[in-house]
């Protein structure tokens, strides 16, 4: 699942000046979308825009022309206004997937895989073998939400070959010269506001909330059926916020926090990837092929003085510009999120320790694959070719953004920098920097909206079904537990004691438990739990 902020390609120059250069971010962006509706609406009175042409319309499924896509599925488009509070200005095109329903179909299941970011028409594409048993009972939908893959695509201009501040990658500013680093953050982010046009400023979760409500009327349905992985918990709960009596059957699977700021997420994921890759030295050193050999201790140190190594005089990389250290953390972030995934892993860190190669370790970062470079959106959905190469981690920065209303000042900020990363490095020592960048890339941007930290919460909606996984590098356990207590009495909760990050693709326990509610309406008690891999497959009740 797409869910780790990958920030290497929108910021491999400032990721390689330091973490606190971010601070110094000056220029500011467009008003977020929420804030601009809010102040239409009490502009006009509190009188709602009339939505009717855009609920009237229906999704027309054809033969997707895309070749990334695989034959058998098929494609589909939506069209949203770009501004809910002025409907008549713009709109934008969703781009939409499915495989049909093999028997009767009660209607839609829609798929969210995370990040923010991730393009649900590719990874459906991808994953799709995962999703079939709900063909079952329903037609299983993938979507682009705005600002990510086909749909808009945002950007920041970043392509092979160019820098993310116009300058050479050699020669990255220091953070000693303020002046120099504001220069060139203030570049990155007037170049993020003009390849991305105008849903730049209508991006982030509330307003893609309220396309989801668009997409279900055009599928046909009564209700909204979903399922949602990492950041799509936070996308299924602010919908069930924002459209309580449209809820159908809801599953969160690797549930998000709706109340922690950027810098305490960070600082959790900071963590829960440390615990990940400790979990994975352990299991390295008992193979003589690892590449940090056989003694664990030696073995932790040895990646920490690589990627300082590699900080400090990068390497040349295959797909363009210098590898660094912070790349190569990228890269085992990506390859700690699932136990299947270690061995791949491990041959790649060989590759490079052994022999400087650093092809494995960039598929890793790139999902598997080098995407190809983009141009701009114009409103209407674009080709897979045509998906700009830093749109994930574009998309990922405008809706963190978007959805959280915390800036302080440049001032505040650098005054406290060094508690933040006393706290970033004892979280983790090898994520710690990587992790602070997601935290300081808002500042310098409008406000985000208040409504996901403030109203989304005593939810009266359906019941709906939380998984949350002991072991879980991204979304620490303890979220679920916050989320469901926030949502009140309709979160069920699901204890999957396994590892990994979400448990639907890895556990057959969880697997059948969320295809159990959703094609049969039949949720698990709630705090019951699914035992880690190899302990057997019952549901057990919770003693607590």
């Amino acid at each position: 699942m797409p869910a780790v902020p990958r920030t290497r390609p929108v910021l491999r120059r400032c990721a390689g000046a330091g973490a606190v250069a971010l601070a110094l971010l000056g220029a500011g962006l467009p008003a977020t979308g929420a804030a601009a509706t809010a102040a239409a609406a009490a502009a006009a009175g509190g009188k709602q825009p009339d939505l009717t042409r855009f609920y009237r319309q229906k999704a027309r499924w054809t033969a997707c022309k895309d070749g990334e896509l695989p034959k058998d599925m098929q494609c589909a488009k939506v069209t949203v206004p770009l501004d809910y509070a002025r409907p008549a200005e713009g709109t934008l095109d969703l781009a939409l997937s499915r495989y049909r329903a093999t028997g009767e179909s009660r209607g839609s299941v829609l798929l969210n895989f995370g990040g923010p970011g991730g393009s649900g028409v590719s990874q459906l594409g991808l994953d799709g073998k995962n999703f079939m048993s709900l063909t079952n009972g329903y037609d299983v939908v993938g979507f682009d939400p705005r600002g990510v893959g086909r749909s808009s695509p945002v950007s920041c201009g970043d392509g092979p070959g160019q820098s993310s501040d116009g300058a050479n990658d050699d020669e990255p500013p220091d953070v000693a010269h303020p002046q120099a680093l504001m220069k060139a953050l203030k570049q990155l982010t007037v170049r993020c506001t003009r390849n991305s046009g105008p849903v730049l400023s209508h991006i982030g979760t509330v307003n893609a909330s309220r396309d989801l409500d668009v997409i279900r009327q055009a599928l046909g349905d009564r209700k909204l059926n979903y399922l949602g992985f990492s950041y799509g918990t936070r996308l299924g709960a602010v919908y069930a916020a924002q459209f309580p009596h449209n809820v159908g059957r809801m599953a969160l699977d690797g549930v998000d926090t709706l109340t922690e700021s950027l810098a305490e997420q960070g600082v959790a994921g900071a963590r829960g990837q440390q615990t990940a890759l400790d979990d994975f030295l352990d299991w390295c050193v008992t193979d003589l092929g690892c590449p940090f050999g056989q003694d664990r201790r030696k073995a932790g140190e040895a990646v920490l003085k690589l990627v300082r190594s590699l900080d400090e005089d990068p390497v040349p990389s295959d797909f363009g510009g210098p590898f660094t250290g912070q790349d190569l953390v990228d890269a085992i972030g990506q390859g700690l999120y699932g136990k299947e995934l270690w061995p791949k892993l491990e041959r790649a860190l060989s590759s490079l320790v052994d022999d400087g190669d650093t092809r494995g370790v960039q598929n890793l970062a790139a999902g598997g694959h080098a995407p190809p470079p983009g141009r701009g959106p114009d409103g209407g959905l674009v080709n897979s070719s045509d998906i700009p190469v830093d749109n994930l981690s574009a998309a990922l920065m405008a809706i963190n953004c978007a959805d959280d209303p915390d800036r302080p000042s440049a001032r505040q900020l650098t005054s406290d920098i060094a508690r933040l990363r006393k706290a970033y490095e004892q979280a983790s020592p090898v994520f710690g920097r990587f992790r602070l960048t997601q935290v300081l890339l808002c500042y310098g941007r409008p406000r985000g909206t208040d409504f996901i930290r403030d109203e989304v919460k005593d939810v009266p909606s359906a019941r709906m079904l939380l998984v949350g996984t002991r072991g879980d590098p991204a979304t620490p356990y303890s979220w679920t537990v916050e989320t469901a207590k926030r949502l009140g009495p309709s979160a069920v909760v699901l204890d999957n004691r396994g590892d990994g990050h979400t448990g639907y693709t890895s556990s057959p326990c969880v697997h059948g438990k969320v295809d159990d509610f959703l094609l049969y309406g039949t949720l698990p008690a709630d705090g019951s739990s699914c035992p880690a891999d190899g302990d057997g497959g019952a549901v057990t009740g919770s003693s607590g």
